[in-house]
């Protein structure tokens, strides 16, 4: 079962799991359940996908329940009225707060997107950052005679596709996980060290206005096992 953060007539919200895809993919062919199929399941009606999170990233997923309010949804996220607020554990000692303004070119994949637009020009991207807290395991990792890592806050001011993870990338703090855009040593100590099999990444909290209310929307996602586990074991509060 889903855990349902929010529901009404009009709307439902879940705390997806890290490794659930939100609809059927080419990603994942052989892949069985889905979030939208999980959640139109258990609440016993159709739902309209409104926004995405990555496989591989967990926390705040928001569906619609009509089609006409999918598209007022969609308009907010597309016209950046949506705050988004996410977790993540990157490698290294994370200056206090900043705001990373890096244009990024689109993300192809070979199956999904064969025919975009590979010349397409970089676009916007912007992202804040807090640390939140900071931690050093006495474990030489690569190079380094110790492992530093920092729980950071990351609000993203656009939506690019892997926009996070390829910030933190390009300020040489990637989030701990990332296969693609991350750092291998540091992946493969908290996987052994930790049996940590996921991306530290979390959407922890999602605010919007409600289309028919008009009344502000604060979603909050707690933590799943997986992740608060790790973070207790490495001695995060």
């Amino acid at each position: 079962m889903l855990d349902i953060l929010y529901q009404d007539d009009h709307l439902v919200a879940i705390n997806k799991p890290s490794g659930l895809l939100v609809h059927r993919s080419l990603i994942d062919k052989g892949a069985q359940e889905f979030a939208l199929q999980l959640t139109r399941d258990q609440i016993g009606q159709r739902v309209y996908p409104v926004h995405r999170l990555d496989r591989p990233t967990s926390g705040v997923l928001l569906f619609a329940l009509s089609s006409d309010i999918a598209r007022q949804l969609s308009a907010q996220f597309f016209d950046q009225q949506v705050r988004k607020q996410y977790l993540a554990l990157v490698r290294g000692h994370i200056q206090d707060s900043g705001r990373i303004d890096y244009p990024l070119k689109e993300e192809l994949d070979k199956l999904t997107d064969r025919q975009a637009n590979k010349d397409k020009e970089a676009q916007s991207a912007v992202t804040d950052y807090q640390a939140i807290e900071r931690c050093e395991l006495p474990h030489a990792v690569g190079r380094y005679a110790s492992a530093r890592y920092t729980l950071t806050s990351l609000v993203p001011l656009t939506g690019r596709k892997h926009q996070l993870r390829r910030h933190m990338k390009h300020v040489f703090h990637p989030i701990v996980g990332d296969t693609t855009h991350g750092d291998g040593k540091q992946n493969t100590f908290v996987r052994q060290q930790y049996h940590c099999q996921r991306l530290m990444l979390h959407a922890a909290s999602l605010r919007f206005s409600h289309p028919i209310s008009e009344r502000t929307i604060d979603l909050q996602a707690p933590l799943h096992e997986d992740m608060r586990r790790v973070l207790t074991a490495m001695g995060f509060a």
